[in-house]
C-alpha cells in the first residue's frame, strides 16, 4: 500500500501584537477544530509519524493529534514559517501586502524577509530529510500557510505564486502526496475532511 504524507497548516490564532509572531496560539475556534479531529482522526488513522514546526500554534496542532495518534511528536526547528523577524506584526491590510510582494519577487528580500526562494529551499531540505530515513505507515507534517504553499509549488513544479495558497478562512488546511512520487495528489482542503472514515 502507498504511504501517504499530508501537510496541515495550523488553524486560527490568536492575535497577540506584544508578542512575537512564532509564539502565538491557537484561538478558541482554531483550538476547537484541532479537538475535533483528535477526537476522530479518520483519514489519519494510519499515520505513524507527525513531525511539525516548532512554533507555538504549530506544536498547539500538532500535539493533540499526535496524542490521538498514539506516536511522539518531532518538532523541527526549521519547518517554521517565511522569516518575517524584521517587521515583527503588521496590521492585516499592510500583511497581505507584503505577502502579496513576497510571493510575487521570489529571489528578493521584502522589507528585510527572507526570500520566497530561501524560504522554500529550506522546507523542501527539510521535508526531503524526513522522509529518507525507513519508515512505516503515512506520515503528517504539520506547519504554515506560506511555507506549505511553498512546498506545494516545489512539490508541483509549479513556479512560486500565491494563487496556490491555501486561501482565506484563517488556515487548517491541507493537501497530501504518496511518499515515493513527492507529486500532490491534488489542492488544498480542510482539515475536517481528514475526520472522514477512510474507505476499506
Amino acid at each position: 500500500m502507498p504511504r501517504t504524507v499530508r501537510y496541515l497548516t495550523h488553524p486560527q490564532v490568536r492575535i497577540e501584537p506584544e508578542k512575537t509572531v512564532p509564539n502565538w496560539s491557537l484561538n478558541e475556534i482554531g483550538a476547537g477544530r484541532v479537538v475535533a479531529l483528535a477526537s476522530r482522526p479518520g483519514l489519519l488513522a494510519l499515520t505513524r509519524r507527525v513531525v511539525c514546526s516548532n512554533e507555538t500554534k504549530a506544536i498547539e496542532t500538532a500535539q493533540p493529534i499526535a496524542n490521538a495518534l498514539g506516536v511522539d511528536l518531532e518538532m523541527r526547528p526549521r519547518m517554521h514559517e517565511n522569516d518575517r523577524s524584521a517587521t515583527g506584526f503588521l496590521p492585516p491590510e499592510e500583511f497581505e501586502n507584503t505577502a502579496d510582494a513576497f510571493f510575487a519577487n521570489p529571489s528578493q528580500s521584502v522589507r528585510g524577509w527572507e526570500t520566497a526562494q530561501d524560504a522554500q529551499r529550506r522546507i523542501v531540505e527539510e521535508v526531503e530529510t524526513c522522509l529518507s530515513s525507513p519508515g512505516v505507515g503515512d506520515v503528517l507534517f504539520v506547519g504554515h500557510g506560506g511555507i506549505g504553499t511553498l512546498l506545494f509549488c516545489a512539490l508541483s513544479g509549479f513556479a512560486i505564486d500565491r494563487r496556490f495558497d491555501q486561501g482565506p478562512g484563517g488556515g487548517g488546511c491541507w493537501f497530501e502526496f504518496e511518499i515515493e512520487k513527492r507529486k500532490p495528489l491534488g489542492g488544498w482542503q480542510p482539515m475536517e475532511i481528514l475526520s472522514r472514515i477512510p474507505s476499506p
